[in-house]
């Protein structure tokens, strides 16, 4: 029995560090910015310890993020010397005028999840900076029960073994990070069933 108690606490343990993730130590830490290429495989922080002696990390992987064409890494713009970082919140007219924030917007703003000094990264409340590719950290922050069900593989879509190395979708596959509410979907008529087929065409 007391085994049992010792394996459901690290359970636990890991669950809340993969909820959790890089973002609840203090400091700032940089990013890793190889995870934040487009077009290559991501291998995720988030690592699951099998119990056992041999017990080796499973990895978690994520594909990479759904970047719109030629706007990554946004330091090739951000970085110029004649475009330091305004944190004014304002409409968006010289760049990036198609984003309409439908995200919080009463309270939230371009910079509450981009940093302002290194444009190739998001950060965290704490800080603490996270690439484009661990971006599930960000929004667990807000949306705990989510990231909480993403892990679990209830949420989002997770491929891979039940017991070994698995794919998550970031939240940014199936949400757009600036109005994440999905549009609603006009309702179609119910499909015909076979024998009503057969009855209609002879």
């Amino acid at each position: 029995m007391p085994s049992r108690l010792l394996e459901a606490g690290a359970r636990l343990a890991v669950m809340a560090v993969a909820v959790c993730g890089p973002g609840c130590g203090g400091g700032r830490s940089a990013p890793d910015t190889a995870h934040a290429t487009p077009g290559v495989g991501v291998a995720s922080p988030l690592v699951a310890t099998p119990a056992g002696p041999a017990a080796t990390p499973i990895l978690v992987e994520v594909p990479p993020p759904p970047f719109s064409e030629g706007i990554f890494p946004c330091s090739d713009c951000h970085a110029q010397p004649d475009l330091p970082p305004n944190r004014t919140r304002r409409v968006l007219v010289d760049a990036h005028d198609e984003i309409a924030l439908k995200h919080d917007e009463q309270h939230r703003w371009c910079l509450d999840c981009h940093d302002a000094v290194d444009r190739d990264a998001l950060h965290l409340a704490s800080g603490d900076l996270v690439p484009f590719a661990q971006s599930y950290t960000l929004c667990g922050q807000c949306h705990g029960e989510k990231a909480r069900d993403w892990r679990a593989g209830v949420h989002g879509r997770r491929t891979g073994a039940w017991n070994g190395r698995k794919e998550y979708l970031l939240c940014v596959h199936c949400h757009d990070p600036h109005a994440p509410r999905f549009k609603p979907l006009a309702p179609m008529a119910a499909p015909v069933r076979p024998e009503r087929i057969a009855r209609i065409v002879p």
